[in-house]
């Protein structure tokens, strides 16, 4: 368990991070009033989770492999944050829509159904707790991998 200490660390701190972006997209009126503007702004969270994949694994190089690391041993510490990070998500959608902004769904159903893009059914199918659990367990783990192979790249150090 202390071999993944960082890693574990740095999960939960990627957890924290992305309950306290969706706090700043309600703040901003992103689940409600500007709720328009919803699906263009919340992609910039990517910068937000990259940066915090790179600060992990320069955290990792230097202590746990004496600021040398070459791309697999990068790669391998970004897996086992995705691993954290995709165990975690279940606690954070239902953070997210229970206690964060608990009004998203219903807003987002009445929008796509006033705007046309959705049938009142597939508004209500698709947003809804179970839909986006399902749907953020398979596109963690394959935003994760992704990033850990790119980060790993420019993080690693002979």
């Amino acid at each position: 368990m202390k071999k993944f200490a960082i890693e574990i660390k740095w999960a939960i701190l990627f957890v924290v991070v992305q309950l306290i972006w969706m706090v700043v997209e309600r703040i901003a009126g992103l689940h409600d009033e500007n709720i328009e503007k919803h699906a263009i702004v919340t992609n910039f969270f990517a910068i937000v989770a990259i940066a915090v994949y790179v600060v992990a694994l320069l955290d990792k190089r230097k202590n746990d492999f004496n600021g040398k690391m070459n791309w697999i041993q990068g790669f391998i510490s970004g897996l086992i944050i995705t691993l954290g990070v995709t165990i975690l998500t279940p606690l954070t959608q239902y953070l997210t829509v229970e206690v964060i902004t608990p009004h998203y769904f219903q807003n987002m159903i009445v929008y796509t159904v006033e705007h046309g893009l959705k049938t009142p059914e597939e508004a209500a199918e698709y947003f809804n707790l179970k839909s986006y659990m399902a749907e953020s367990i398979i596109f963690a783990p394959l935003m994760g991998i992704a990033t850990s192979a790119i980060v790993a790249i420019f993080t690693r150090k002979k």
